[in-house]
């Protein structure tokens, strides 16, 4: 298995399926932000990370142009991953509450994190072919996850995704009677997981009162309940 997602891992990173990705990408791992004029960007597709064994999975949107296209793993680096990383590491799925590099120690316990989109896209909004380029690896490592009980899904983009995905494998006939809605819970037939949505935790969502730090662990409590049934 962890052969698996080390190939997909690698066939991630490779990919050039989006030009405008590629090039947004990497123009900003040049220019970079003032703040990190000392790093060395990351300007890749950002794989998913965390256990392999995990029973939440956790589907975001896209890396941040510098969080995880800067340091290389997803949710890494930015203000959305604080909250993300602080929610974890608060109902056991992470080993601490802050994530800002590659190698800082952090390790996810029974959860894993990827996205909808792989590489950071002009302002936070990727194109519908490019979420189609990108739907592959996602079907790809959920099937390589196979103990997964439940989903998170954090923005509406991530919650249709991943509702795309049961459509197309079969496992729901239409995407229409689950409605997007703040800590929503869906609940399929076995062995489906049971999805949850969240809104993201983007700085427009949390700066606005959107998303509050409470509404947002309160997803995470709920995942761990349904964890615990």
């Amino acid at each position: 298995m962890a052969d698996s997602l080390a190939q997909l891992t690698r066939q991630i990173v490779e990919c050039r399926r989006c030009p405008r990705l590629v090039e947004h990408r990497q123009r900003v791992a040049r220019e970079k932000r003032r703040a990190f004029q000392e790093w060395d960007y990351w300007g890749k597709p950002v794989p998913g990370f965390g256990d392999p064994k995990a029973r939440l999975l956790v589907i975001g949107l896209a890396p941040a142009a510098h969080g995880g296209n800067r340091t290389g793993r997803v949710f890494t680096g930015d203000r959305s991953g604080d909250w993300l990383y602080r929610a974890l590491h608060a109902t056991g799925f992470a080993s601490q509450p802050t994530a800002w590099a590659i190698d800082d120690g952090m390790r996810l316990r029974d959860a894993y994190i990827n996205a909808a989109v792989r590489c950071a896209p002009p302002d936070n909004k990727p194109l519908p072919e490019e979420f189609a380029n990108c739907f592959e690896y996602l079907q790809r490592e959920i099937q390589l996850l196979p103990r997964l009980e439940v989903v998170i899904a954090l923005g509406r983009m991530a919650f249709d995704s991943y509702l795309l995905l049961l459509k197309k494998a079969g496992q729901i006939a239409s995407r229409a009677p689950y409605a997007f809605a703040h800590g929503a819970v869906y609940r399929f037939a076995a062995p489906l997981p049971t999805l949850i949505a969240s809104y993201h935790p983007s700085q427009r969502n949390t700066q606005t009162g959107t998303l509050t730090e409470k509404m947002f662990l309160e997803v995470f409590k709920k995942a761990r309940r349904e964890l615990n049934r």
